[in-house]
């Protein structure tokens, strides 16, 4: 009796490793299926769309009276372009009169106004510097005028050239080979090589400045990072872009691996919140003397999203209970309190009841799912956060999650499409801090053409001890160039 009881036990241990295994590759396989064969745009949608399904009357009057706002604010911007104006005479035949054969010669006003948007092709100029010479009738002193600023001593190329290269690359993400052609179009007959020499140039003479905004970054309280990868060229293998990034400031690393050094490099020493995902290389700056981690919920959300396909109701119902905790950051938003004690309270409250609600589902749930399942992992994934996913509800300038860190990283997601890899370290080092000083100026609306031409020229020259004056979010343009930007 006792053996068959025995074998009983042994069976059903193995069906219950083998029913761990089948959910282990089916989750695997759906999430192949969906990669590969599922439309492109699938993705999480965001918790602001979700949430517009159940917004109040008095909610879709703000966002659209935002939205007219907005309207409001692009119109205005279009009054501000430069115009001019065309007139378009009458033809003897149109003059005229069908009623009694006369002209019509009598003006009426100042004639009927039509408006149209037009692209004017954009252009470079080979300026000629005449550098003014005199001579004193003595005969001993002949004076000449300053040379014109040049951001490379000896130089042939302006600031504004460089600062063009720059911007095409880390803004737009258009590769160096793509811009020779536009230039080659403009009357511009331009090697890709040189525009290499330019771009890193200028990454070079400014690394002061981007060296200095990881240096800031690191000072504040909350930060925020992610990393992604982009291949090397030089040795063959992939390099990974780092982004840290605070309220005032955008700045990124490149680093040949995704070891911890980085994060340790730059953050080493600090005290704070470290807000991020669950990869382990964040670990040696959240230890005991360093930083305290907090869990990114937009992570948690994913894998309940990916768990839709396997096991439709429950994943679902995690997903709408997330919700409600995002629910209660789009109130905040609405009303106008985010980071104030207001906002703290009303996460304390209705933010720890949702987040409870969720915590509680999670743990009534997990024995339900074989572990390695869809769902089974993504119970586990929220459950092993443990403290770090609710650090959020005892400090309101805490973000519930990561994803400004995500968006930071799309531009360097795009550069991968488009020019697919940086040549060595050192090179991926120059791209990243043009990175950081081209996103800061974004994130403050400033024209990063127009700073890299002001500060290109003034780096060398600006007392080493203000250089935050420099710095995209503290940025003043220099007399000469507000002078040339008004002409």
């Amino acid at each position: 009796m006792r053996t068959e009881l025995d074998k009983a036990e042994g069976l059903r241990a193995e069906l219950d490793d083998v029913r761990g295994k089948l959910a282990a590759v089916t989750a695997a396989m759906e999430a192949f299926t969906r990669r590969m064969l599922g439309p492109k745009s699938e993705k999480v949608p965001p918790p602001e769309k979700e949430l517009r399904k159940d917004e109040s009357d008095d909610d879709a009057e703000a966002r659209q009276l935002a939205a007219l706002a907005r309207r409001r604010e692009r119109a205005a911007l279009k009054e501000k372009l430069r115009s001019e104006t065309v007139v378009h005479h009458l033809g003897d035949d149109q003059r005229q009169c069908p009623s009694c054969g006369g002209t019509a010669d009598r003006a009426l006003g100042g004639g009927k106004q039509t408006f149209l948007y037009e692209y004017v092709p954009g252009y470079f100029v080979r300026q000629c510097h005449i550098q003014e010479k005199a001579a004193c009738s003595c005969g001993q002193f002949i004076a000449t005028a300053d040379a014109p600023a040049r951001p490379i001593e000896g130089g042939h190329y302006g600031a504004g050239f460089m600062a063009h290269i720059a911007v095409m690359k880390c803004a737009d993400a258009i590769p160096l080979h793509r811009l020779a052609k536009q230039y080659q179009r403009l009357g511009i007959p331009m090697s890709r090589s040189t525009l290499t020499d330019l771009f890193h140039a200028a990454a070079e003479k400014l690394a002061p400045l981007s060296q200095r905004l990881l240096q800031l970054v690191a000072q504040n309280d909350i930060v925020q990072a992610d990393e992604t990868s982009l291949v090397m060229q030089k040795p063959f293998r992939r390099g990974f872009v780092w982004t840290f990034l605070s309220d005032e400031i955008i700045a990124y690393r490149f680093a040949p691996d995704r070891s911890g050094e980085t994060p340790l490099a730059v953050l080493g020493g600090t005290r704070g919140t470290l807000v991020v995902d669950a990869y382990t290389g964040y670990n040696r700056v959240v230890d005991v003397d360093g930083r305290t981690r907090s869990s990114c919920l937009a992570h948690v959300r994913r894998k309940f999203f990916e768990a839709l396909t396997s096991h439709p109701e429950a994943a679902r119902r995690a997903l709408d209970l997330i919700l409600e905790i995002y629910r209660v950051e789009h109130d905040a938003k609405q009303r106008g309190i985010v980071r104030t004690a207001a906002h703290l309270q009303l996460r304390q409250t209705r933010g720890r009841e949702a987040m409870n609600a969720f915590l509680a589902w999670l743990e009534a749930e997990q024995a339900s799912y074989p572990p390695k399942s869809a769902l089974g992992q993504a119970i586990s994934y929220a459950r092993n956060r443990g403290d770090t996913l609710t650090r959020f509800l005892d400090d309101a300038r805490i973000p519930v999650d990561n994803n400004a860190s995500e968006r930071a990283l799309r531009i360097v997601a795009l550069g991968r499409k488009n020019f697919l890899f940086v040549g060595n370290p050192e090179t991926g080092n120059n791209l990243a801090g043009l990175y950081s000083l081209i996103a800061t100026c974004d994130l403050h609306n400033v024209d990063p053409i127009e700073y890299l031409r002001d500060v290109l020229i003034r780096v060398d020259t600006h007392p080493a001890a203000a250089i935050d004056e420099l710095l995209p979010h503290r940025w003043r343009a220099s007399e000469r160039l507000e002078l040339a930007v008004a002409a």
